[in-house]
């Protein structure tokens, strides 16, 4: 048992002094456990030759859940980032949806079968489906919030990045656009440590993501991302704090990096054998289990339930995504140029 897991054991009950139901945090270990036996089976479809790519989050799916549990599931944006599959199931997308995006089938909802994999996005849920360009996300979601603020729809939009992202110009011009404005918005970084390859020393000044928010006149944030209610004590303040029309805030969660970039990286090659088993003893999945444990909500038959329903559901999940029609080469250029009725 990690020093975190024991950590956990001995806080009985910190769900509830947050507002959380005994419901809840099942729920939350659920959707934790189901991201991270979706993120395993892409990379056996990868490795098996059924997609071209994965990039993906081990380690992040507990501040994901976390922060998006707070929002308004039908009213509120979700605008992502390639490794937020446990944010857009927990805001509404199926696993299938995700594995029709992996093996670029028609009725895959991102993009119907036009992005790499990793560009998730939903319009029936309210995800905007991102592109590759690392950053633009984080304009765009300031344009959602800032229409939002204009209509007096009361919407709140969260959108994420990674640390490595935040050198982009992009980042900081919507940052201080939501500064000006005071726009409803929640501004993730999910902090592993590594842009790629390239360690955080060498990619952040000063070593602080969230202490760059003050620079635009509002609160920067830092959780432990393998603390789920930690991570959702702040993800709820941010929330209220934009519903309130107090303006934006930005939460910088450092996660453990429990995998490499992505299937073309092998992170083996320039981390050290014993910080990857260090940050394995931070896995958010362990450490809440074991802090439910620890309340007695997540009994041994209650984990074996919860991991034979998620088995069933990501092999059917792979079934039907498989199963499903590939695009019509002729539709290959439809939405690239224009087309007359």
């Amino acid at each position: 048992m990690s020093a975190m897991e024991a950590k956990a054991r001995v806080t009985p009950a910190r769900h509830t002094s947050l507002g959380l139901s005994d419901q809840d945090v099942l729920d939350m270990y659920y959707y934790i456990a189901l991201a991270r036996a979706l993120d395993e089976r892409m990379w056996v479809l990868q490795r098996a030759g059924k997609a071209m790519f994965v990039i993906s989050g081990p380690g992040h799916e507990g501040c994901q859940v976390a922060a998006v549990w707070p929002m308004d599931r039908t009213r509120d944006w979700l605008v992502p980032f390639y490794r937020s599959i446990a944010a857009c199931l927990v805001k509404g997308m199926s696993p299938t949806d995700l594995l029709l995006g992996l093996f670029a089938r028609a009725n895959d909802p991102s993009s119907g079968g036009r992005q790499m994999p990793g560009h998730y996005g939903h319009p029936g849920v309210k995800i905007l489906s991102t592109s590759s360009p690392v950053g633009t996300q984080y304009p765009h979601a300031a344009g959602i919030a800032y229409a939002a603020k204009i209509r007096k729809t009361g919407e709140v939009t969260m959108t994420a990045i990674g640390e490595g992202g935040t050198s982009q110009g992009d980042v900081h011009e919507a940052l201080n656009w939501a500064g000006v404005y005071k726009l409803p918005i929640i501004f993730v970084v999910e902090n592993n440590a590594y842009a790629i390859s390239v360690p955080l020393h060498k990619q952040v000044a000063g070593g602080s993501v969230a202490a760059r928010a003050t620079g635009y006149g509002f609160p920067g944030v830092v959780a432990d991302g393998s603390d789920v209610l930690e991570c959702y004590r702040v993800a709820k303040e941010a929330y209220d704090r934009a519903k309130r029309g107090d303006g934006p805030t930005l939460l910088e969660f450092k996660v453990p990096r429990l995998g490499s970039h992505s299937s073309d990286d092998q992170q083996e090659r320039y981390r050290t054998k014993e910080e990857i088993e260090a940050d394995r003893t931070r896995d958010p999945l362990r450490v809440f289990g074991a802090y439910l444990d620890g309340v007695g909500l997540l009994t041994e038959a209650k984990r074996t339930d919860v991991a034979a329903r998620i088995k069933r559901e990501i092999d059917e999940a792979t079934d039907a995504a498989d199963r499903a029609p590939s695009p019509d080469p002729a539709s290959a250029a439809r939405y690239v140029f224009f087309e007359k009725d």
